[in-house]
């Protein structure tokens, strides 16, 4: 497929309710892709993670750049990069994008190291309409962070996101993301006030499975970066089986094969 036909096809896929896995390296996208999911994300955490930089805009663009482009000529599947609040210029970044192969992005209304300050609903509407005239055929997916932040009671983070979301909508975004939020009833609430414009979700403990996602209305369900901190997780264990017994049952539990691992990369990039 040409990148224009992803594109397309990656638009299509948000008629229905689907998970979209997040990636942080090539092996990590290809096991996703094997497993038939439609559409692989990357996680800007995970890359970061991966790269030796802590989360939050610390890595630099060109690294990440350059592990958005891997993934995407690695695979034939559709491929959407968080790029967190843009790198600054968010629209270069998103050219940046396209030319890497992907056909979306992940955008942010957050930014700063530290302490997190959230972008100004109308400055980050009018970054998302730059984004949409340079870079036609890119899906945005608009991301605010309202809820994640916790800035107030519920009933104050749910009408802030409505707020900015409806203005991303309004800007050109094709996808809106709450990630954080988790009540039922408060999803609901989202998904009727953005009209029918795709509500994608974030997966955690006490998120609604796909199932109840679908019947409240959501569009799409992101991992983020927990299957990469999973892994991080399972290397802790190894380790300390490794420093504390000298035995090695958590490494072969569930272990790809070599061969299994060399089939996995075998395409050429």
């Amino acid at each position: 497929m040409t990148q224009e036909d992803k594109a397309k096809m990656f638009l299509e896929i948000h008629r229905n309710t689907f998970i979209l896995p997040n990636a942080w390296d090539v092996a990590s996208a290809r096991i996703f892709e094997e497993e038939k999911f439609p559409a692989i994300a990357t996680t800007s955490a995970g890359i970061a993670f991966s790269l030796g930089y802590r989360d939050g805009q610390r890595i630099p663009a060109e690294e990440m750049l350059a592990a958005v482009k891997r993934i995407a000529r690695a695979l034939q599947a559709p491929v959407t990069a968080d790029v967190e609040n843009g790198y600054g210029d968010a629209v270069v970044t998103a050219r940046q994008v396209w030319e890497a192969g992907a056909v979306g992005i992940n955008l942010e209304d957050v930014m700063g190291e530290g302490e997190p300050i959230l972008v100004k609903p109308e400055q980050q509407a009018q970054t998302i309409r730059r984004i949409r005239e340079a870079v036609p055929g890119l899906f945005v997916n608009a991301r605010t962070d309202i809820f994640l932040l916790g800035i107030g009671d519920m009933a104050t983070q749910k009408a802030q996101a409505i707020e900015r979301l409806q203005a991303y909508r309004a800007s050109g975004a094709q996808g809106l993301f709450a990630p954080g939020v988790k009540d039922a009833a408060v999803i609901s609430e989202l998904v009727s006030a953005l009209d029918g414009a795709p509500l994608n979700i974030l997966a955690g403990p006490g998120c609604p499975s796909l199932g109840e996602a679908k019947k409240l209305g959501v569009k799409r369900i992101s991992v983020g970066s927990g299957p990469m901190r999973a892994c991080l997780g399972l290397v802790t264990r190894i380790a300390q089986e490794l420093q504390n017994s000298g035995t090695y049952q958590t490494i072969t539990e569930g272990q790809y094969l070599y061969s299994e691992a060399n089939r996995l990369l075998d395409r050429k990039l």
